[in-house]
């Protein structure tokens, strides 16, 4: 059955134009990190729901994303947490990942759960408070290097709730001196990746706000420092896909965190509430691996693509599935948009021919394309399907309950 839907569906994309082989091998080089963080128990503000079978440790949190991994076949990095996934050896830490299949990737430092840093880190009026979230950062990058990470993800909750309550000029000043001194600290082959909020937990303003502001600090910084888009970090109504539009443009766009929400930051399993924007941000990256300009095609062509969801009450491998899944589905069908046939409809001014060319791609059932590259690649067509069949969850189930938590 599965045979017959695909080549169905592969003679009505030869009908259209569409390389199908071009597809399939950027589907299969198409890379997701997963998230230790997202192994481990987490919640709301209210509560942290505890399971059985969750990590006890970082290395049991290798485990899990390898199990991903061995399904889906996209996930080889994971990114990590200081000090949530803080170890003793961060080398032993390096080779037990290797001996997963995988490798370390982003570097997280954490400034914000630190009683101290109530009132802010590195934009806090305590010069010794500054001084502490900067040797936070420094020691990130020195474990960077332990790793061999080649990226730092930095996001800030540093913000205010009142006016006045900080002077909001020289805050960005010292947010600036704290991003310089770790821009030197970096090697050659590494990137910064700057996130934004535009609220929460500051509810006046934050220090970092929009992709405006992390766009400024990124391009006095220099090359190696980038915008991390986080989907889950806008007012609502925004065009996300307009934003990842000019970074690319800026060649600054860096990477995304990938979640879902429906009324903020809610981190739910990426493309469950909107999935044509999740569709409509990977239209504009696919557009761009194929643009005449050199520079934005190399941007497109390394973008670390990243989840960061807080998985409350799904249990915790299989929601990291199903996001892997709903990702690739999405880039897939992305894919499939016509370039051709979308410029020449904006060329002529015909808008509801433009508009269709973009929908009718996101319309498409990718099912058979996706299962058909995954058996290519020696992986189950169905990863959901292969994790409950595969007697992984009732062997974690000796961990226990009260893994660990964020």
């Amino acid at each position: 059955m599965l045979d017959k839907a695909y080549s169905v569906f592969e003679s009505q994309q030869k009908a259209r134009g569409i390389n199908l082989n071009e597809v399939k091998s950027r589907l299969k080089a198409f890379k997701i990190e997963t998230p230790s963080w997202g192994y481990g128990d987490s919640g709301t503000r209210f509560k942290v729901f505890q399971r059985a079978g969750v990590p006890r440790d970082p290395f049991e949190k290798l485990d899990d994303a390898a199990m991903v991994h061995q399904l889906t076949g996209a996930c080889p990095t994971v990114a990590i947490h200081i000090p949530w996934d803080k170890v003793d050896d961060f080398q032993e830490l390096r080779r037990h990942a290797e001996n997963q299949g995988l490798t370390i990737g982003a570097v997280n430092p954490n400034l914000f759960q630190d009683d101290d840093y109530m009132l802010g880190s590195i934009t806090n009026s305590d010069v010794k408070i500054r001084k502490k979230a900067l040797d936070h950062l420094l020691e990130c990058v020195d474990i960077m290097k332990e790793v061999n990470s080649t990226i730092l993800s930095l996001w800030f909750a540093d913000g205010t709730n009142y006016p006045g309550q900080g002077h909001i000029r020289q805050r960005k000043q010292w947010l600036e001196e704290a991003l310089k001194s770790t821009y030197r600290a970096l090697s050659g082959d590494m990137r910064m990746l700057i996130e934004y909020k535009f609220f929460e937990p500051g509810f006046y303003h934050t220090d970092l706000a929009d992709w405006g502001m992390a766009f400024t600090a990124a391009k006095k910084l220099g090359p190696q420092a980038q915008v991390l888009v986080d989907t889950g970090h806008h007012p609502q109504g925004t065009n996300v896909a307009h934003i990842v539009a000019c970074l690319l443009d800026e060649t600054k766009l860096g990477g995304f965190h990938f979640n879902s929400r429906k009324y903020a930051d809610d981190d739910l399993i990426a493309g469950a509430i909107d999935p044509y924007e999740l569709f409509l941000i990977f239209y504009q990256i696919s557009e761009a691996q194929f643009d005449g300009k050199q520079d934005v095609r190399h941007t497109a062509d390394n973008i670390s693509f990243m989840i960061d969801q807080s998985h409350a009450i799904e249990p915790k491998i299989p929601a990291m599935i199903r996001t892997v899944m709903n990702i690739q589905t999405q880039y897939a069908k992305a894919l499939l948009v016509s370039h051709e046939e979308v410029h020449a409809a904006q060329e002529k001014n015909d808008v509801l021919e433009a508009e269709n060319a973009v929908r009718k791609a996101f319309e498409m059932d990718v099912t058979s394309l996706l299962a058909a590259v995954r058996e290519e690649e020696g992986l189950p067509a169905d990863p959901m399907t292969a994790y409950k069949e595969s007697g992984y969850e009732e062997k974690i189930a000796v961990r226990g309950v009260g893994g660990s938590s964020w």
